[in-house]
């Protein structure tokens, strides 16, 4: 909680101010938590789930900890797992629907959701405005309903 608490406060600094206040204030920490992982692993049997944890965080110590010597590295990847979750789920949903050529156009419908989503789009005005314009759509023009493209006309 303490890392965190730091991060909130450098999130709006330069790269290397973020690196140096990291260095300064959250390595102590982290090198802390290591110290005690380290000991707590020797105290329980190589069999229990908690040493097989402590274990699986030690081994990837350096990772879980690259943050602090670069300041323009987050210090976790829970945006892009939030940006990925959704696909993830459709993924496992994708299963069910029904036929090769329904799942394959769930997939199609599901990129362009998420595709509108980062470029700062409604999905839904997306969707609609463009699935009203295709039918009289130039094909030579099609380029411009791309989301990375699209305007929307209402703004």
């Amino acid at each position: 909680a303490k890392v965190y608490d730091i991060e909130r406060e450098v999130k709006d600094l330069n790269a290397d101010q973020r690196q140096a206040i990291r260095q300064q204030h959250s390595k102590p920490i982290l090198d802390a938590l290591h110290q005690w992982m380290t000991l707590q692993r020797q105290k329980l049997p190589d069999s229990s789930a908690t040493a097989r944890a402590l274990e699986y965080s030690l081994r990837r110590w350096v990772a879980l900890t690259r943050f602090v010597d670069d300041g323009q590295l987050p210090v976790d990847n829970n945006w892009i797992e939030n940006q990925i979750r959704p696909i993830a789920i459709g993924r496992a949903n994708w299963l069910f629907a029904g036929s090769l050529r329904a799942g394959q156009r769930a997939a199609a419908v599901m990129s362009l959701v998420q595709s509108a989503r980062m470029n700062g789009h409604d999905p839904y005005a997306y969707l609609k405005d463009v699935l009203t314009r295709l039918p009289t759509h130039r094909a030579s023009r099609v380029g411009e309903l791309l989301p990375h493209r699209w305007q929307d006309p209402s703004a």
